[in-house]
């Protein structure tokens, strides 16, 4: 493992912390734009450096792909924050965060679900060198053969 995860965990501490508060303030069920809106003003507040619904294009053999995504909120300039308010998370959602980190090189990713009682929250990091997706705990979760 070529990352230092219990430092990674502590500089998403605050990214954290907003979320919970955001979800303290607005309570489940709403729709996904409402907490988008919400995280942003937290950000605000808190100081939070970040940017939101920030699109990129991916590339192939070194040129630029007409397909566009876009990630709901790049913090510090290495965590991605991607929000969900659905009923459960499925590997889709978490496949989609594991590509934008991989493919836009962030070693910190968050998936957040708004919709439940309790706001649910996935924290991953992603080894460049080794091309791995990882739990909080280091578990390898997902390892691209590529």
């Amino acid at each position: 493992m070529n990352i230092d995860i219990p430092t990674l965990k502590s500089f998403i501490y605050d990214v954290v912390g907003a979320i919970y508060e955001v979800h303290r303030e607005l309570g489940p069920g709403l729709n996904e734009y409402c907490y988008q809106e919400g995280l942003e003003l937290e950000f605000q507040e808190t100081g939070v450096n970040y940017e939101r619904e920030l699109s990129f294009h991916p590339y192939y053999h070194g040129k630029e792909m007409s397909a566009e995504y876009r990630i709901d909120f790049l913090c510090k300039e290495k965590i991605i924050v991607e929000c969900k308010s659905v009923t459960e998370l499925t590997n889709t959602h978490r496949a989609q965060l594991f590509n934008y980190m991989r493919l836009q090189r962030k070693p910190c990713g968050i998936l957040v679900n708004f919709s439940n009682k309790q706001v649910e929250i996935e924290r991953y990091f992603y080894d460049f060198i080794e091309k791995n997706i990882l739990s909080v705990d280091g578990n390898v979760l997902y390892h691209r053969t590529r």
